[in-house]
């Protein structure tokens, strides 16, 4: 069970760990190939691995405009770390306090005296520290000071990741590129350059019950909106409930068929397989593939024959997925 702590917790402290940090937004392929790494040299040591990250991204603190809308929630976060193998989640509050710490005072405080590295492993573009003034250099000149390793990997390509895609091969794949490909629709380009399905999560929350009426109760998840998003559409995907894993249909939109004038953007998704009570529950929401767009049907006869393919391919391509261990 991987562990979340907080730097506003000052109780906690490790004797010994091997650390990666970043700002890991969506953790994609690039970053699972650094923690995969730091495991396996966390395993050999007999230490924990702790990753390192912000609990929120810095850019809400110092330039919100400029912010981006986030590629992963903090439940979908953990769910994927604690399948990677990873020992604690170590979230440190960005403030105005964070953004002006010096980089030697980061070392100090967080890599020495709280977690006591013995191994870091960074991206070969990572800075830390006040206006990002610590780079990949300066840190190896603290580790020789203070007895810590530090591994450095370049920044994985689009073909060293080895999808098939029309991107250019000699880009690095970054959150940027994911977060682009996801909001103009290309969905499975973004899920192979991730390493895992792209998801959003929500509470469930009531909804107009119209579903139930048609064969298909849905549950209607809230996402805020700090989120990254796909086009509106029907998808297909899945979604972890009570120890199992349920495919789902799942429709992101203003549904045309009954307000087209245009009602609010929904999430809501028909789990195939499950009976239980969900209200109030967070949901993960994993997209596999887009089905086809939102449509308005001459009848809701229409309409229910054309959930009911829906949901046969939607059932058809989560059973094809690799299984997914989180």
């Amino acid at each position: 069970m991987i562990e979340v702590v907080s730097s506003s917790s000052p109780a906690f402290s490790l004797a010994g760990s091997v650390v990666t940090i970043g700002a890991f937004d969506g953790f994609h392929r690039g970053h699972l190939r650094l923690i995969e790494e730091a495991r396996a040299d966390a395993m050999q040591r007999s230490l924990p691995l702790v990753v390192v990250t912000f609990d929120q991204h810095p850019l809400r603190i110092l330039a919100p405009e400029r912010a981006p809308r986030l590629l992963m929630g903090p439940l979908m976060r953990r769910t994927l770390l604690e399948s990677l193998g990873v020992d604690t989640l170590y979230l440190l509050h960005f403030d105005r306090e964070r953004a002006s710490q010096s980089p030697t005072d980061f070392v100090e405080q967080v890599l020495v005296a709280t977690l006591g590295a013995a191994a870091v492993y960074v991206g070969e573009n990572f800075t830390y520290g006040a206006k990002g003034a610590g780079n990949v250099a300066t840190l190896v000149e603290h580790g020789k000071r203070r007895g810590f390793a530090v591994r450095h990997l370049p920044l994985l390509t689009v073909a060293q990741a080895n999808v098939t895609t029309s991107l250019d091969p000699e880009m690095p794949v970054s959150a940027t590129l994911i977060r682009a490909l996801i909001q103009e629709g290309h969905l499975e380009e973004a899920n192979a350059l991730l390493g895992h399905p792209f998801g959003l999560e929500g509470g469930v929350v009531p909804g107009d019950r119209r579903g139930r009426t048609l064969g298909f109760p849905t549950a209607n998840v809230a996402v805020l909106d700090e989120y990254v998003k796909p086009p509106d559409g029907v998808y297909a995907g899945f979604t972890l409930l009570d120890g199992g894993r349920y495919p789902l249909a799942i429709s992101l939109g203003t549904r045309p068929m009954y307000y087209p004038g245009g009602g609010a953007r929904l999430l809501e998704v028909f789990i195939i397989g499950y009976t239980g009570d969900l209200y109030g529950r967070e949901l993960l929401v994993y997209f596999l593939a887009k089905l086809r767009e939102q449509q308005v049907f001459d009848s809701e006869e229409m309409f229910r024959h054309q959930m009911t393919l829906d949901v046969d391919a939607a059932r058809a391509l989560s059973e094809r997925w690799p299984s997914q261990e989180q």
